[in-house]
């Protein structure tokens, strides 16, 4: 083989490898459709992406350009701990419920793009649920509000 035909098929299984490489980092979370509910009625439902992995909470939404209403993340930790999030490399505004251990929304709060200061939980969370801004008040949604939690196990 010469080297004029060897520099094309190199270039070519070169750019295979590359984007089968950048393929593997994106790999798609499971996505659950989940309720909120107040006083045993369902308000809204919410289609998330499930983060329980410390990798894929690390990840988060960051880098995505956009996120549809109805759409968003829910974040899975281990126990119950004050929760702290950023905005670095999001592109997005979102906003965020912080979640007991029994669903009870404790906390919703609103994170702007880029912003690398904390946003915490007031008290301990063992879940948090991201959406785009402004969805949960657009939906009626409060604090002590339920997500059902219990389906995602």
């Amino acid at each position: 083989m010469n080297s004029k035909n060897f520099f094309p098929i190199f270039n070519f299984l070169f750019l295979i490898f590359y984007f089968s490489l950048l393929s593997c980092d994106s790999k798609k979370l499971p996505v659950q459709d989940i309720a909120i509910e107040r006083d045993g009625q369902v308000i809204t439902v919410i289609k998330a992406e499930i983060a329980k992995t410390q990798e894929e909470r690390n990840k988060g939404l960051m880098y995505r350009k956009s996120l549809q209403d109805g759409q968003g993340m829910l974040f899975i930790f281990e126990k119950d701990d004050v929760l702290s999030f950023w905005m670095k490399n999001t592109f997005i505004p979102l906003s965020i419920a912080f979640i007991a251990y029994d669903g009870k929304i404790t906390d919703i709060k609103d994170m702007y793009p880029h912003d690398t200061n904390s946003v915490k939980s007031s008290r301990s969370a063992r879940y948090a649920l991201e959406a785009p801004a402004g969805w949960f008040s657009r939906v009626g949604i409060n604090v002590g509000d339920t997500v059902k939690i219990d389906i995602i196990h």
